[in-house]
């Protein structure tokens, strides 16, 4: 039975047949009801596994679905081991780091101490063990670790020879279990700190596996022997699907490729909960599975191997922590583990306390519109802080630009004092865990321009939810236009990155937590980027850090990330002198911002002001709609549709131009949005305004007056019409692309940032763009 959901299922029992021998590599599979017994001289095997475990001491809840912390987690092991003395506990890496901050906050040693009062029994080696580089995990982590880490595959860099041990050997019963560790082939580089792990190197998982188990089951003693062995990877399929786990990606080549030699595959990395039956290379199937994460849940084999030492079957299953109903009799770990965790809460509860930062305001969630609730539909300075935080914390991993769900922002991070001991804009350890107390993974992924488009139009959530939109909080330099008139997939007009237009086909590094990455809060996008990675960072230990690297007080972001935008549409030919246009704006304001100082916006085209107008703060509930205003303005200067060139031009949508009928020279001008802290809004429209010329100097660039310098080109003054629409017209030199485009200036200029919002191109834009009247250029040749 294969499952494509995260529900753990038990799996039914396999058996071998009679006389396999696994040193040959001979394992025939034949399906027997789950009913069946072990024969009389037969060694029965439980072996208790998790993965991921990441410092998760404290229990969440008694949910099925919870982690149930390492005090419950110690009374499963116990009872097995309790109903089986031939039972073996073992991890899949990743037991430390990416934490909470009960145990982030001693150095993960509560976790270690846990562990080591429930006699972990062996441990492959996760990224996250060498988060602080190799000598960390041979120093702090070895040191205090009562359990042996494996792994074949990390190797001395020019070689295949293993820097750490490769392989377990575990007796039970008169049975000899043998563990080949790996890690996942990602690890270098990308995931931990080069400087860390300098000269190591990665091999092949597959390679280095087999050769350990051809080496384990070989005859020769001296080789420390193994009757079955059982793989601990840490890597794993990426979803609960079986098609994950098999075909050509990173984790199908192991599933296929590892020798048939080994009876199980125990994975981890991709906190994914399956448990599958996979064809080894001979055919074979064995069980493959992952647990997720975080003492959620847990894994179980149960091998039965005949008085000849031949494995004769093997059951497995994943099942949840908290589920379990048996206590043990003997409850000695389970009081010592319960006493770890008693005492690393009463530390976190002191070290909570102490000073992280100073800021000079509040960091705050949207609200809705009685000013206290929470609207997860609103832009906050918070989320757009926590993202730029996230971003600089993977920086050394190649983060371009990072995204921040608002269901991970529990509480505000206030400037007021909170008591005695906390004075004004100090924020202590407990503050910031308590704005994320998820202990998130932070991941990298490469993301094209369409990918990450389809992420922001998946803020409007689907039909029918409570929660209609979700705003995402964006780090800096990244900014992007919406239109709220337009229908679900065709929203986001612009985006940009740091001045920069980002096309639909340009890749760029993103960071989102681990629950953003797989697609969490129906945010589908992020879950299909390429070469995710594990950054080795948790959201939390990210916020320490960027406090600790601070000078200064960090002060809130006053910028608006995102700007909604309604034109009126642009006439065939362009808008002309007299043509009424109205702009309709929103989300220029914070709903948690002083509605009285909300102030007002402008609208200008060059050094023309159009239109001003109060910004209205109302919030508009579940949305990011407040903060709106509509400018209406009509374009300066005399209608000119009387004249019959003009009026041709507009029929066939080009630009006509003589010194007869132009007596003031114009220029397109991009209209421009002032809001009142000088952030700056460049629209996808131009419109015609009046140039100044000097008729005395001959090389003025502006529209020509006076007959014989036309824009035809000749020097004869005859009228010059775009009729290969190029927009330029006949005889003048080619515009330059990109100039063409309405978003050409420093668009949403953020304070000390210059990141312009520029025209997505090839998608749905804000506005239709007329071609901009040709201009004469100092490089154009006069007669």
């Amino acid at each position: 039975m294969n499952t494509s959901d995260n529900t753990p299922t038990p799996r039914g029992r396999r058996r071998v047949a009679a006389g396999a021998a696994l040193a040959a590599g001979v394992l025939v599979a034949l399906s027997v009801p789950s009913t069946a017994t072990a024969a009389e001289g037969d060694t029965t095997i439980d072996i208790v596994d998790i993965n991921d475990f990441h410092g998760r001491i404290e229990s969440e809840g008694t949910a099925a679905d919870k982690a149930a912390g390492a005090a419950k987690l110690a009374s499963v092991v116990q009872s097995y081991r309790e109903a089986n003395p031939n039972t073996i506990f073992a991890s899949v890496g990743d037991n430390v780091g990416a934490s909470t901050f009960t145990s982030l906050i001693q150095n993960d040693s509560p976790t270690i101490d846990a562990l080591n009062a429930m006699d972990l029994d062996v441990s492959a080696i996760g990224n996250h063990e060498l988060d602080k580089g190799q000598d960390d995990l041979t120093g702090r982590i070895e040191d205090r670790a009562e359990w042996p880490y494996i792994s074949a595959n990390i190797v001395e860099e020019g070689t295949t020879d293993p820097a750490f041990t490769p392989y377990e050997v575990i007796e039970r019963g008169g049975v000899r279990v043998g563990f080949i560790g790996a890690t996942t082939e990602d690890l270098i580089p990308g995931l931990v700190s080069p400087g860390g792990v300098e000269g190591l190197a990665m091999a092949p998982i597959v390679s280095q596996v087999n050769r350990y188990a051809d080496q384990l089951t070989d005859g020769d003693a001296a080789n420390g022997e193994a009757d079955v062995l059982v793989l601990l990877v840490h890597e794993g399929a990426t979803t609960a699907s079986l098609a994950d786990a098999t075909g050509t990606g990173a984790f199908g080549k192991i599933t296929s490729g590892v020798s048939s030699r080994v009876a199980a595959i125990v994975s981890a990395h991709t906190h994914a909960t399956y448990n599958h039956e996979i064809a080894g290379p001979d055919g074979t199937l064995r069980p493959v599975i992952q647990t997720g994460s975080y003492g959620v849940n847990y894994g179980h084999l149960k091998l039965t191997v005949g008085a000849d030492k031949t494995l004769t079957s093997i059951e497995s299953e994943v099942k949840s922590v908290n589920a379990e109903t048996t206590v043990p009799a003997d409850l000695t770990s389970t009081n010592a583990v319960a006493d770890i965790v008693s005492s690393a809460k009463a530390v976190a509860d002191v070290e909570g306390a102490k000073k992280l930062g100073e800021i000079t305001g509040d960091f705050r969630r949207a609200v809705q519109s009685d000013g206290t609730t929470e609207n997860r539909g609103g832009e906050s300075n918070l989320g757009n802080s926590i993202a730029e935080v996230q971003r600089a914390a993977t920086e050394r991993n190649g983060s371009q630009v990072a995204f921040m769900n608002p269901g991970g922002l529990r509480t505000d991070m206030l400037y007021a004092s909170s008591g005695a001991g906390d004075p004004d804009g100090t924020v202590t350890y407990k503050e910031a865990a308590l704005v994320q107390p998820f202990a998130n993974t932070l991941v990298t992924e490469d993301m094209t321009g369409t990918q990450i488009k389809a992420a922001l139009e998946q803020q409007w959530q689907p039909d029918g939810l409570e929660r209609p939109f979700l705003k995402l909080g964006v780090s800096n330099g990244f900014a992007y236009t919406y239109d709220p008139s337009k229908g679900r997939g065709e929203r986001i007009t612009s985006m940009s990155l740091n001045g920069e237009t980002i096309a639909p086909t340009d890749t760029l590094k993103v960071t989102v937590n681990s629950f953003l990455s797989t697609g969490g809060d129906n945010f589908a996008a992020f879950a299909t980027g390429s070469n995710v990675a594990d950054s080795g960072q948790v959201d939390l230990q990210a916020q320490v850090d960027y406090f600790a690297a601070q000078t200064t007080p960090v002060a809130p972001p006053t910028d608006q990330r995102a700007v909604g935008v309604t034109v009126t549409p642009t006439p065939e030919g362009g808008f002309r002198p007299g043509d009424e246009i109205t702009v309709d704006l929103s989300s220029l304001t914070f709903s948690s911002d002083d509605p009285e100082e909300a102030g007002t916006v402008s609208i200008s085209a060059g050094d023309t002001e159009l239109a001003t107008a109060d910004i209205d703060p109302t919030v508009v509930d579940k949305t990011d709609e407040q903060g709106r205003a509509t400018l209406t303005f009509a374009v300066p200067g005399a209608a000119t549709d009387a004249n019959p060139l003009t009026a041709l031009g507009r029929a066939f949508g080009t630009t006509v131009l003589a010194a007869a009928v132009t007596p003031t020279a114009t220029a397109d001008e991009p209209l421009v949005v002032t809001l009142p802290n000088g952030q700056t809004v460049t629209l996808a429209v131009s419109i015609p305004i009046a140039a100044a010329v000097d008729p005395a100097d001959p090389t003025d660039p502006s529209e020509p007056t006076t007959p014989g310098a036309g824009d035809g080109g000749d020097g004869t003054g005859a009228v010059g019409v775009d009729t290969d629409g190029d927009g330029v017209v006949d005889g003048a030199a080619p515009v330059d692309a990109a100039s063409a485009l309405a978003y050409t200036g420093a668009d949403l200029a953020f304070p000390a940032i210059a990141a312009g919002v520029l025209l997505l191109a090839g998608l749905v834009a804000l506005v239709l763009v007329r071609r901009k009247r040709a201009q004469r250029d100092e490089t154009v040749p006069t007669d």
